[in-house]
């Protein structure tokens, strides 16, 4: 298996440029859709790129109502095609974030600080990736790839 995204570049970067710009786009269409697929189930699982777990949320206070939003899976919205969205050109494809939610999505896929509450405190989150290139992506990428390139 190819280790990295880069390694994978190297090695059909010469090959995709034989493709005409219209073949690019459809595959870097494909691409995207498929990625954004994977990126959708993984979410879901409550998994990261790497196979481990998101950590968990805090259990709430003993004073605090245990709502309906700390039940719930998190990031249970998030994946939705309305705020997942994927782009494709001639020479790339792209999977991410639109509007607010790409704020919340930074937030929890780089660790940051955030106020969930307009005038509360604000809180380190923990780091949960929810966007990244698991083996089996890598695996997929260059099926695509290949079957494109008629190889």
């Amino acid at each position: 298996m190819i280790d990295s995204l880069d390694q994978l570049g190297d090695w059909l970067g010469p090959l995709i440029e034989r493709l005409t710009p219209a073949q690019r786009r459809r595959a870097a269409v494909e691409i995207g859709r498929e990625l954004r697929r994977s990126q959708v189930q993984r979410i879901g699982a409550q998994l990261a790129p790497d196979g481990s777990a998101y950590e968990p949320r805090k259990p709430p206070r003993l004073r605090e109502r245990a709502g309906a939003i700390r039940r719930g899976a998190m990031f249970s919205k998030i994946k939705k095609a309305r705020y997942l969205k994927t782009e494709a050109t001639a020479d790339a494809a792209a999977v991410g974030f639109a509007g607010s939610v790409a704020r919340i999505a930074a937030v929890h896929q780089f660790g940051q600080l955030d106020r969930p509450e307009p005038k509360g405190p604000e809180v380190r989150y923990p780091e949960r990736q929810l966007l990244g290139f698991s083996p089996a992506d890598r695996e997929l990428i260059e099926t695509i790839l290949t079957r494109h390139l008629g190889l």
